[in-house]
């Protein structure tokens, strides 16, 4: 695959760019259910962050991203419901 992986992320709270949030990249490793990290970056000003695979890495597999919540929400002052959201 050619492509490479990454994100944007919002607070739907302000409707602002969520900077400074950790994402992390795992992928399921065939056969079982053990995730293997790949790779996490640190959102951006503009919640965007660097590809979490850069193009060229990308393998046909299951794929999760993991938005570190609890720290992002801390640190902006707030409790937070869920301390990470998986996708």
């Amino acid at each position: 695959v050619n492509g490479s992986l990454t994100t944007h992320v919002l607070n739907t709270a302000t409707g602002l760019p969520a900077a400074g949030l950790t994402v992390r990249l795992a992928q399921l490793e065939e056969p079982g259910l053990h995730w293997m990290e790949l790779g996490q970056r640190q959102t951006d000003e503009d919640g965007r962050c660097l590809p979490l695979l850069p193009a060229g890495q990308v393998k046909a597999g299951t794929y999760k991203l993991r938005f570190e919540t609890a720290a992002y929400w801390q640190g902006l002052g707030y409790a937070s419901f869920y301390p990470f959201v998986e996708v």
